[in-house]
């Protein structure tokens, strides 16, 4: 576990460093909004791109995944919003549950690829890229469809329908795979000059993560902000990982799979939150909070699923 953890704690080194550059105000406010911007719209997608363009799919088994993957995802969003009537009971707002189901079911791909990359390789970073490639349209599907719904905006089915086909995650992932599944050989230095893109996300991600962070809100945090701190980063492992345990995973793909459920929630979603009539507020301190848990509970759902695959 020890040795997990080391492999880990650069990834979380850089989230620090972002909280303490935004802290001590080295860098201006407008350049970390120009900084998020390059990173959603330009480097992150160029790496989902880059990383399925190249990767080699023949010795994954992508049905199993897929099944395993969305089939998790959506049954923890069914769970959620089955529960609503429960949380109206207990005084608990359409925008306050907005965000914790968007807590709850998103996942940080920024420190999953980060992860992936240093723990198991390049073989990891192409099957933790697969695999936000299969859900991030269906998660985006139901958090923009609860956001429309109980975030009080416009229900509009053009809008929603928007927000998904112009997600830059979607389009550079969408492309990827179509470009290695059909053999498109792209223009050698095109292809070098979107590698060096790609190269600067993962570092600046991280950076990024932690210059989103909102300790003031994460330390008096409201009670309800403890249950999606719980359903991701101990719930969503279980389901995850137990159902690509049950699909006959085993070995390297099974410790990626229970290692990208286990990374906190991603930041983008508090953008929406304030866009669409969220919790803004709530989600930045379960957010906060479930990015310093996961720094001590990854290792551990790792050692776990360790143990579980046989070593």
């Amino acid at each position: 576990m020890l040795t997990i953890f080391e492999s880990i704690l650069p990834v979380f080194l850089l989230v620090v460093l972002g909280t303490l550059l935004k802290r001590w105000r080295l860098i201006d406010r407008d350049m970390w909004n120009g900084l998020e911007q390059l990173g959603f719209f330009v480097l992150f997608p160029c790496l989902l791109f880059t990383t399925l363009a190249k990767a080699e799919f023949s010795g994954i088994a992508a049905g199993d995944i897929a099944i395993g993957s969305i089939g998790s995802v959506t049954f923890i969003a069914l769970l959620l919003a089955l529960a609503w009537p429960l949380f109206r009971l207990a005084g608990v707002s359409g925008a306050s549950f907005t965000s914790v189901f968007q807590t709850s079911t998103r996942w940080n791909a920024f420190i999953a690829l980060a992860i992936g990359e240093k723990l198991y390789g390049a073989h990891s970073l192409a099957l933790v890229a697969l695999v936000a490639t299969l859900i991030i349209i269906p998660l985006n599907f139901y958090n923009i469809a609860v956001l429309v719904w109980f975030g009080g905006g416009t229900r509009s089915l053009k809008t929603f329908a928007y927000k998904i086909v112009t997600n830059p995650m979607i389009i550079g992932s969408v492309l990827g795979v179509a470009v290695n599944l059909m053999g498109i050989r792209i223009y050698d230095p095109l292809m070098q000059a979107t590698e060096l893109v790609a190269d600067a996300s993962l570092s600046l991600g991280l950076i990024m993560v932690g210059a989103g962070l909102k300790l003031a809100d994460a330390l008096r945090p409201r009670p309800l902000a403890v249950l999606p701190v719980v359903m991701k980063l101990v719930f969503m492992p279980l389901v995850m990982t137990g159902a690509a345990y049950a699909l006959g995973m085993r070995g390297e793909p099974l410790l990626t799979i229970a290692m990208g459920a286990s990374v906190p929630t991603a930041m983008n979603g508090y953008v929406l939150a304030k866009q669409m009539g969220g919790d803004a507020p709530l989600y930045a301190a379960v957010a906060t909070l479930q990015t310093i848990a996961s720094f001590f509970t990854i290792p551990m759902v790792l050692a776990a699923t360790a143990y579980l695959a046989g070593g």
